[in-house]
């Protein structure tokens, strides 16, 4: 469902309406219900248009929406001058192109942003259409007190689609680097925030497949973060980048010509 915040103004309804057919879901009036109330007659999930931000409620209680999460304090370490892991594993650089084929809320994506900068492209591919829309409109309307990191979630393009189906359209080597960030087959009990991630996500992933392009597109590097105990790493022949205290690595298969 469809709905506005509890006093929407009359663009607000439209832009409400405007995302229903988007969506293709329905729209519903507020009237000023509580949105337990819509949710107990409807039995569905409510995505609230508000004037500010955009929130999905489920059907449990459970509330998401867009933040840039971890990317806001790793952003101003980068803007310190200190390190990241996943730019250390990805070894990006101004003007490079990285594809994230497993967007998820963005994190990575952002800080690729930040670091590739103006001249650089990062583009993020979602599976889930609604995550997708969300994680879209929030880069670009989220506004923090770091101007280069407004601007960084600005630059990213959003594509909502099959990740294997979009590598297959690109040539050789088109993009500099292709990451992938797949959910964890192994639960991380530290990571509950990302809860409401594993309700919108889709889970159905061609790995195998999505390598093979990946190495056929990418001109350096092609990075994977996955759980430490994660058998992916070994299988497709990763390089891993261990770090002792941390429950996920980041694999690297560099490319021959680098």
């Amino acid at each position: 469902m469809i709905t506005t915040s509890y006093r929407p103004t009359e663009a607000t309804i439209a832009t409400a309406k405007k995302i229903s057919r988007m969506l293709n879901a329905r729209f519903c009036e507020r009237r000023k219900r509580p949105i337990h109330l819509i949710q107990l007659k409807e039995e569905d999930e409510v995505l609230v248009v508000g004037k500010e931000r955009f929130e999905l409620y489920f059907t449990d209680g459970e509330k998401f929406f867009f933040h840039p999460n971890s990317a806001m304090f790793r952003a101003k370490r980068l803007l310190k001058g200190e390190t990241d892991p996943f730019i250390e594993a990805s070894q990006l650089k101004p003007g490079d192109i990285l594809l994230d084929c497993t967007l998820g809320l963005g994190s990575d994506a952002i800080i690729a942003s930040l670091v590739t900068g103006e001249k650089g492209t990062v583009c993020g591919i979602e599976k889930s259409p609604l995550l997708a829309f969300f994680v879209e409109t929030g880069l670009k309307t989220w506004e923090t007190d770091l101007t280069p990191l407004n601007e960084a979630m600005k630059r990213i393009q959003v594509l909502s689609g099959d990740s294997f189906e979009h590598l297959k359209k690109l040539a050789d080597h088109s993009v500099d680097v292709v990451y992938f960030d797949p959910m964890f087959a192994e639960g991380i009990k530290e990571s509950d925030g990302i809860s409401p991630l594993r309700k919108l996500a889709k889970f159905d992933f061609s790995f195998a497949g999505c390598i093979d392009e990946a190495l056929r597109v990418a001109k350096k590097r092609v990075v994977l973060k996955d759980h430490w105990k994660s058998p992916r790493f070994e299988a497709y022949g990763f390089r891993v980048k261990r770090r002792k205290t941390a429950l996920f690595h980041y694999g690297v298969l560099e490319l021959e010509s680098q």
